[in-house]
């Protein structure tokens, strides 16, 4: 359960920003009222900032722990929902996609996330009776199993690259069987030939289609999916290069595209439907989850992930607390042993009758000073990690995915200011009940 539910729950009749600035006030403000408490009556701050300047390098590694702390809680945090909005992004284009009864979650990564599969193929019959249906606007066959490096080779049709990008960066749509439309994130150029493998990866089989050479005729918009690394060709010369028929009847082999002959359509793992209404998608779904069709809408089966993944991402921000309070835990602990280097100092204060009130608000402040700075610096840190790992994570999984500091990081933070702060606390009382002589002695 998110700790901060509760909180959230007596607010949320309000609107989401003031909702957001509500939360880290309150988040904040027992540090504040400790704060005041504290300091009420007194100036400490003189002597901070020249405690703070005689044990400068001390104080910057201690600055530093809490940093790095904070830092990687809120990168991790604001990573995990980068990764989140990215993946919901590159489904957004496939509105519903239906495939052989079998799992959805593996005929989504298979489909819109390009990753190898070996699924079974739906019949020319199931496509007509899909492509008819009424109100259909657009049925794309998806066929891969090819690739040429490290960039997969799906047949489809002009109007599935049109779905995908309305509008090409450069170049044309493919108006001949052996050419081809690229990703924006391909390694080639317009006019460029290449030999697709059979198979992708390592068990490709580079030889199997040396008779075939595609040529780049147009190249897509980035789309943050990783169909900005997918090379798409016509459907008909997909299943031509593997002895197949072409998908219509003789009488019109130079055909590309739509419609499709039932008798001459060799298969296709995947269909992308889309409907101009969303009420007709969601009565696509039921007409065709059968024994024989599994129709389902990605995104939903994405929200399904999330859902199982919610408790993680809870038990992450419980860890990231944890963790950032016993580092300051340590780092207090630190300040204890620390103040033992101005306890000569602290003692001269109290013996020329300086109240003890006031030592110890200098040695809270002096805590707190450490600790707010950490806390800044650690969001400059996050925001900074969650950048970088954004850039490592969209190269490895060829999706666009753009990490922020958002107000969650900064409700963590808050909160943990707040409980350090009160902390702190126990260093200035065990400062304060060291005896006065022993220090002056020492």
């Amino acid at each position: 359960m998110n700790p901060l539910a509760p909180l959230y729950r007596a607010i949320e009749w309000m609107p989401v920003l003031a909702q957001d600035i509500t939360v880290l006030v309150v988040l904040v403000m027992p540090a504040l009222i400790v704060g005041a408490l504290v300091l009420v009556g007194f100036r400490p701050f003189p002597l901070v900032r020249a405690m703070l300047w005689r044990f400068r390098w001390t104080n910057a590694l201690f600055v530093l722990l809490i940093a790095v702390s904070v830092g990687l809680g809120v990168g991790l945090i604001a990573q995990e929902r980068g990764l989140r909005q990215g993946t919901a992004r590159a489904a957004d284009p496939f509105d519903l996609v239906i495939s052989a009864p079998g799992s959805e979650i593996t005929m989504m990564f298979a489909a819109v996330y390009l990753q190898p599969s070996d699924v079974p193929l739906l019949s020319g019959e199931i496509y007509d009776e899909v492509a008819n249906a009424p109100d259909v606007t657009l049925a794309a066959p998806i066929a891969f199993g090819d690739s040429y490096v490290s960039s997969p080779v799906v047949g489809s049709t002009a109007q599935f690259v049109t779905h995908l990008s309305p509008d090409l960066a450069e170049g044309a749509m493919f108006a001949d069987r052996l050419e081809a439309v690229i990703g924006s994130r391909v390694d080639l150029a317009l006019g460029d030939s290449f030999t697709p493998a059979h198979g992708v990866g390592d068990a490709a089989e580079h030889d199997a289609h040396a008779h075939v050479e595609y040529v780049v005729s147009g190249r897509m918009q980035p789309t943050g999916s990783p169909w900005d690394r997918a090379i798409i060709v016509p459907v008909e010369a997909v299943w031509e290069i593997h002895g197949l028929a072409n998908g219509h009847a003789p009488e019109n082999a130079d055909q590309l595209g739509p419609p499709f002959d039932p008798d001459y359509f060799p298969g296709t793992p995947a269909i992308l439907v889309s409907a101009e209404q969303l009420y007709v998608n969601y009565a696509l779904r039921a007409q065709f989850t059968t024994d024989r069709t599994m129709a389902f809408f990605p995104g939903t089966v994405l929200a399904n992930l999330y859902s199982l993944m919610g408790d993680v991402r809870q038990v992450m921000s419980i860890m990231a607390v944890v963790t950032q309070i016993l580092v300051t835990a340590g780092v207090l602990a630190g300040l204890v042993i620390l103040t033992r280097l101005f306890a000569r100092r602290l003692a001269l204060l109290r013996a020329l009758g300086a109240p003890g009130r006031f030592v110890f608000s200098v040695v809270w402040s002096y805590a707190a000073t450490l600790i707010f700075s950490g806390a800044v610096l650690g969001v400059a840190i996050g925001y900074g990690a969650a950048a970088l790992i954004s850039r490592v994570v969209s190269a490895q999984t060829d999706i666009l995915v753009t990490a922020t500091l958002s107000w969650p990081e900064f409700h963590l933070v808050g909160a943990f200011v707040s409980l350090t702060v009160i902390l702190a606390l126990v260093p200035a009382f065990i400062a304060l009940s060291r005896p006065v002589v022993t220090d002056l002695r020492s």
